[in-house]
């Protein structure tokens, strides 16, 4: 298999986790969406990454679908419990961890458009969007270690991801100070190997 990606997709890099926890051996493939001729839109008509070959040639795309089919490829480290309904929570909270970084990447977008484009309207309902969601998020870790039933799992992935995430892209929000048992829960999960070799890069 081969992952194609960009070095700081956030996307990708749950991806790049979800591998790493379950020891699947599978290519890496950067490449620029930014480009006309990026490597993603050969596989995806979206032309987002990440976009997973598989041993056949066939992609998968959608971060959400990758790491669901990853899961049940391998038996080693399950992260999606068997069990429907702690399934279903499971993909839950990584669909708010989602959804917190896309609010996250449309703020940036926005920001990269010349001054007197920008619509402050705008970013203020995304981050509208980000304070309800780590609200959300915050509320549900409570004093657990993990999220869902004390035991790690896919839910924990996206929200590491998406912690870093923001604070990588927007650290004016400064949610850690407001919400310290949720900077702790990341500093436990940037321990992990997985974590700490997937780590985005200031460019």
């Amino acid at each position: 298999m081969k992952l194609i990606t960009s070095p700081n997709s956030p996307y990708g890099r749950k991806v790049r986790i979800v591998l790493a926890e379950k020891r699947i051996d599978c290519e890496l493939l950067l490449t620029d969406v930014n480009q006309p001729d990026n490597l993603a839109l050969a596989h995806n008509p979206l032309g987002k990454v990440p976009v997973l070959l598989l041993d056949d040639g066939k992609p998968v795309f959608d971060s959400s679908v990758i790491v669901e089919y990853l899961d049940h490829v391998s038996p080693v480290s399950r992260l999606l419990p068997a069990s429907p309904r702690q399934m279903v929570s499971a993909k839950r909270r990584e669909a708010l961890a989602d959804g917190i970084i896309d609010a996250t990447v449309a703020i940036m977008l926005e920001r990269r458009r010349p001054q007197p484009q920008q619509s402050e309207d705008w970013i203020a309902k995304q981050r509208g969007k980000i304070e309800r969601g780590i609200i959300a998020v915050a509320e549900d870790l409570g004093d657990k270690k993990y999220l869902l039933d004390d035991s790690y799992s896919l839910a924990d992935i996206a929200t590491g991801v998406m912690l870093a995430y923001l604070s990588f892209r927007v650290p004016e929000l400064d949610w850690a100070s407001q919400h310290p048992a949720l900077a702790h829960y990341l500093e436990r999960l940037e321990e992990r190997p997985s974590f700490s070799e997937t780590r985005p890069q200031a460019a």
